[in-house]
């Protein structure tokens, strides 16, 4: 088999939503198909990958880098041993020849949105879902047949009261959601707690609410907010700081009992490293929300659940951010403990409606 074609196409995802740091309303995704020679039931085999929300298309770096280095290798480099498919692993190592170490940035996305379409073709040249081939590849075939999932909402909106938040949070719960999140942050910390107290008058009780500042804090605020919090019994406080600031997060976790959350814009297994190492997380209690298809792929990914098990951790305390089917799968496929959706916001797909010519 081969490679005959890859086509990179970014479309907009914006949305009039915004979150404590930055609002949607340009918001970009990158698209890529990856064209192969091969057939199944009378239809070539094509993958597609895009990137999560909350980063913009990669499109540079995916023409000018990664798409002619994947277009230009050698069967043998990214083939597996009998050549009758794509091999993730020898494919991450082609697109990253001649990157050096450190500086992930963007780069991670660019990658990460081939390594989707790659899985996508391994597991439709097996006939198999994507969940299926993980876990007979990476689990002994062990398959979760059930995903936990929660309802990402709770954005901020032009013109969104209490009751419009309220009614948001109603309509998850009658979808058959148990678990919601709402954002913080973006208002005066008095304004929020109405906010979550309005919430927590329709959901059962804290245990179904998590809160999300998207790393708007410094330590005195996180500290603040962490204080009012705390009897609330919420779900997880999530992203308090600088997703890089690993002191904060430490020193966090000293003054807040409850469950924390971070790691969805931390883009490689050695920020995934640094994070455990030195930032306080606690195994049995907080969450590690590493997106793969934002931190160079699968492949990556799979290198930060080696690194977590050899430090002690469950993947099940693993949520991968996102929402879209990779992370359902692997979640699926490789024991993770649940996922996200965002219901409420199907609008910022719509540009994903695209024909590739």
């Amino acid at each position: 088999m081969k490679i005959v074609d890859i086509v990179e196409r970014t479309v907009p995802i914006q949305s009039n939503i915004r979150n404590a740091y930055i609002d949607f309303g340009k918001m970009t995704c990158s698209v890529v198909a990856i064209v192969t020679d091969v057939t199944k039931n009378g239809k070539r085999v094509v993958g597609y990958g895009f990137n999560s929300n909350g980063r913009y298309a990669p499109t540079g770096l995916l023409r000018e880098r990664f798409i002619p280095r994947l277009l230009e290798a050698d069967a043998d480099d990214i083939l597996n041993d009998d050549g009758t498919n794509l091999d993730p692993h020898r494919i991450w190592d082609v697109l990253m020849t001649g990157e050096k170490p450190g500086g992930h940035g963007e780069r991670s996305v660019a990658v990460g949105v081939l390594d989707m379409a790659v899985w996508d073709i391994v597991a439709k040249i097996e006939e198999k879902p994507l969940y299926q081939v993980l876990a007979e590849r990476y689990r002994s075939g062990e398959v979760d047949d059930k995903v936990f999932v929660y309802a990402a909402g709770g954005y901020y909106q032009p013109g969104k009261d209490l009751k419009q938040l309220q009614e948001e949070m109603k309509r998850y719960l009658e979808l058959g959601y148990t678990v919601v999140k709402m954002k913080i942050g973006g208002a005066p910390l008095e304004d929020d707690l109405r906010r979550i107290e309005a919430v927590l008058e329709v959901v059962p009780d804290g245990q179904s609410l998590a809160v999300d500042a998207n790393g708007r804090f410094d330590l005195e605020t996180a500290l603040q907010y962490a204080e009012k919090l705390e009897p609330y019994n919420l779900r997880w406080y999530e992203e308090a700081g600088d997703p890089l600031d690993y002191e904060l997060q430490a020193m966090l976790v000293k003054h807040y009992s409850g469950a924390t959350a971070t790691g969805e814009n931390l883009f490689s297994v050695q920020d995934a490293r640094n994070l455990i190492r030195y930032g306080g997380m606690r195994p049995a209690r907080d969450i590690l929300q590493f997106d793969c298809a934002l931190s160079y792929g699968l492949v990556e990914y799979m290198r930060i659940l080696e690194m977590l098990k050899d430090e002690g951790w469950s993947p099940r305390q693993c949520i991968p951010h996102g929402g879209h089917q990779l992370s359902l799968n692997i979640a699926a496929g490789l024991g993770l403990g649940e996922m996200s959706r965002t219901p409420g916001c199907s609008s910022r797909s719509a540009g994903l409606q695209t024909t590739f010519r």
